[in-house]
């Protein structure tokens, strides 16, 4: 019995030993395993980081590369400073206008008129070119040569500063598509952008040949036609816009915003904003085309009445619209107080809505841009266009149309 009792506690001890064992090994372990786990972590990021690079040298060279978040934010800064560029062109285009720059060059060449004349018999022969147009006939007859030169260089480095669009707009494009930056869409609207900006070429020379015609039936000021004006500054709005649009939206995270029917009403809200925004400075390049700035120079009344006599004096009635300066300028004023009440309504709308932080912002900032804009449009009007205020007036329309895109950007819904 004694020796049974003995070895039943012999066995006893053992197992304490082994537990004991065992749990010292455990901690060891575990003590182990935290000196180490700084390098476990370097270890795992290497071996995440490692299979894609494995796989980029083992894919043949000048394979397409699948876009991502950072070639995403790469083609949005792109897009960004091609919108700008082009907002450099239109007030640039605007300044040539005002100072009746616009018709000193009388060819359109793609490469040969972009080195300008240098020699005095270079000068003199550009100058001879401009003198059998309607421009120096009826306007300019008297018109010295370094006068000349001052209307040709403002002309000349507007179309320079064309050709730079067209350029960052191209190249970056084949570029991108080698490197495999565009999806599919992306593919499609680059083409787009890059084919509208041809065609902004040759609707600004379709433009300027209405300027250079011989009208024997008239007696008025030389000008191109309001009608192409208008185009060609529209069709710029409209690069301006899809360029800003697409680079927003890449750049800028989307806010996952609940499908309410308050929000839902305030998203349909600022796109008819948006589009009254842009109709205001389409309705100005009417404006600037018949140089109806230059009629009524006073408000809120345009002379002594609200509405003028010689608002309908066109017949057929339609084309008082867009032929006669004072409609025009009426038009102008009715659409830019209709556009400033509409922001301001949609300021008022969202007093009491909860959105984010930069939403609200946007919103704000397109509040304050619009008074300013109307303020800079009357100083305009009542200063009889000085050519400084008109461009800054010009470039306010932009500026509106920017924080209207903005705000489109901020609360547009989320892919699903």
């Amino acid at each position: 019995m004694y020796t049974y009792l003995m070895s039943e506690q012999s066995e006893h001890l053992q197992q304490q030993q082994n537990g004991t064992t065992i749990y010292t090994t455990i901690i060891a372990s575990m003590k182990e395993l935290k000196r180490n786990l700084p390098m476990r972590q370097w270890l795992v990021k290497r071996s995440q980081h490692s299979i894609p690079a494995e796989i980029g040298a083992n894919t043949a060279p000048g394979a397409a590369q699948v876009p991502n978040a950072a070639t995403n934010r790469i083609l949005g800064q792109w897009l960004l400073g091609c919108s700008g560029l082009v907002v450099g062109a239109v007030v640039l285009g605007g300044v040539t206008r005002l100072t009746e720059s616009g018709l000193s060059m009388v060819d359109w060449h793609l490469v040969r008129e972009m080195k300008p004349p240098h020699s005095q018999a270079e000068w003199e022969a550009e100058f001879t070119k401009y003198q059998q147009f309607p421009e120096f006939k009826i306007m300019n007859h008297d018109m010295t040569l370094p006068e000349f030169k001052f209307i040709f260089y403002m002309e000349w480095g507007h179309r320079m500063w064309g050709r730079l669009v067209g350029l960052a707009y191209v190249l970056p494009t084949i570029y991108f598509w080698k490197k495999g930056y565009f999806n599919k869409s992306m593919k499609g609207r680059t083409l787009g952008l890059c084919g509208f900006v041809f065609f902004q070429g040759l609707l600004g020379w379709y433009m300027v040949k209405s300027g250079l015609q011989e009208k024997p039936e008239s007696y008025d000021v030389p000008r191109v036609s309001q009608y192409r004006l208008s185009a060609h500054l529209g069709s710029a709005l409209v690069l301006y816009c899809a360029s800003l649009w697409t680079g927003l939206t890449l750049l800028v995270e989307p806010h996952k915003l609940a499908n309410t029917k308050h929000l839902n009403q305030l998203r349909w809200f600022a796109k008819g904003t948006a589009g009254l925004v842009f109709l205001t400075a389409l309705s100005g390049a009417f404006v600037a085309g018949l140089d109806a700035g230059l009629v009524y120079n006073s408000f809120p009344m345009m002379g002594d009445r609200w509405i003028p006599d010689d608002l309908l004096a066109f017949s057929p009635k339609f084309k008082n619209l867009f032929e006669n300066p004072t409609t025009v300028q009426f038009d102008h004023r009715v659409l830019a107080i209709s556009t400033l009440m509409a922001i301001t309504g949609l300021y008022m709308f969202t007093r009491r809505m909860m959105l984010p932080r930069r939403a609200k912002m946007a919103i704000s900032c397109l509040t304050a841009m619009a008074y300013t804009q109307v303020v800079l449009g009357i100083s305009t009007l009542l200063l009889y266009v000085p050519t400084p205020l008109a461009a800054t007036h010009q470039a306010g329309s932009v500026a509106l149309l920017s924080l209207a895109i903005w705000v489109l950007a901020e609360l547009r819904k989320v892919a699903k």
